[in-house]
């Protein structure tokens, strides 16, 4: 192995280092990612390139740098296998690896705008009307669950009350404020009742028939 790459000219040397080390770190990178971690944390690169997802696009990142070395390292492989020009086999190795940023970048931008998309702000949940699912301690001695309507999904979420009662499974509240920890401090309300229309037309009716009678 040694003996093949000390044969091997200056440029293949260049391009095979290039492409093997940053193949190595890609698939750091994809194992990182995939259990869990943040990739970015990597000799803490991210703390002078990156920034947070919600950022915007992102065409200069680590994770983009890491993706234009692999690319630019195995397409120039590719051009110098193909007997292509040194000064060509620069340009289409430099042009693979600027595509690949573009599409690396494109595709975080795309998953941290479905991500943030997906992220639950409690904020949203501020005088939404619920019900009781876990009784809830008088002036917040014990912490219960409350069901509530937030972001058009109904969820089960932490309470607390300032209420001198307990709130008990099934009572009606409303959500009066959100801590800086996502708990809701619910209160006692009533459910909204939507205005019907029958019993006046009913009245109405039951007038005209009075009046005609008489």
């Amino acid at each position: 192995m040694l003996e093949w790459f000390s044969n091997l000219a200056f440029l293949s040397k260049l391009y095979w280092s290039i492409a093997l080390v940053g193949s190595l770190i890609f698939i750091i990178i994809m194992i990182m990612a995939f259990v869990g971690g943040d990739a970015d944390d990597i000799g803490d690169v991210d703390s002078d390139i990156d920034s947070d997802a919600g950022a915007g696009f992102q065409f200069i990142s680590f994770k983009n740098l890491v993706g234009f070395f692999t690319i630019f390292g195995w397409s120039g492989i590719a051009c110098i296998d193909a007997g292509l020009s040194k000064p060509l086999t620069i340009i289409v190795s430099v042009v693979c690896g600027l595509l690949m940023m573009v599409i690396m970048a494109s595709l975080f931008y795309f998953i941290s705008k479905l991500s943030d998309s997906g992220t639950l702000n409690y904020k949203n949940a501020l005088d939404a009307v619920g019900e009781v699912y876990l009784t809830i301690g008088a002036d917040r001695s014990s912490m219960g669950k409350v069901s509530v309507n937030v972001q058009g999904t109904v969820r089960e979420l932490d309470a607390l009350t300032d209420a001198l009662t307990e709130l008990k499974s099934g009572t009606i509240i409303k959500v009066v404020d959100v801590t800086s920890n996502g708990i809701l401090i619910v209160d006692r309300t009533r459910k909204p009742i939507e205005p019907s229309q029958s019993k006046p037309d009913e009245l109405q009716t039951g007038e005209t028939h009075l009046l005609d009678n008489e």
